[in-house]
């Protein structure tokens, strides 16, 4: 599965989300969304306002969710 994380510098629930999946050892990839103003527009039409957004297959969801990075230690 490939999870992407839609984040900002210094975003503090950005980087506790990093570094629970890190731990977990659940590779991710990171997009900068202050350098790339498509994909806001996509984040921004998928409704969401805060940051981090995670996309891990089908699910997806905004700010550091303990719960939801659990659910994928399962599923990977």
């Amino acid at each position: 599965m490939c999870i992407t994380i839609y984040s900002k510098p210094d975003c503090v629930q950005c980087s506790a989300t990093y570094q629970a999946l890190s731990r977990r050892n659940i590779p991710y990839q990171i997009v900068d969304l202050t350098k790339d103003p498509q994909a806001l527009a996509i984040i921004r039409a998928m409704g969401y306002q805060q940051v981090p957004v995670v996309i891990a297959g089908t699910q997806h969801w905004s700010g550091f969710r303990p719960d939801k990075i659990n659910m994928l230690t399962e599923n990977v």
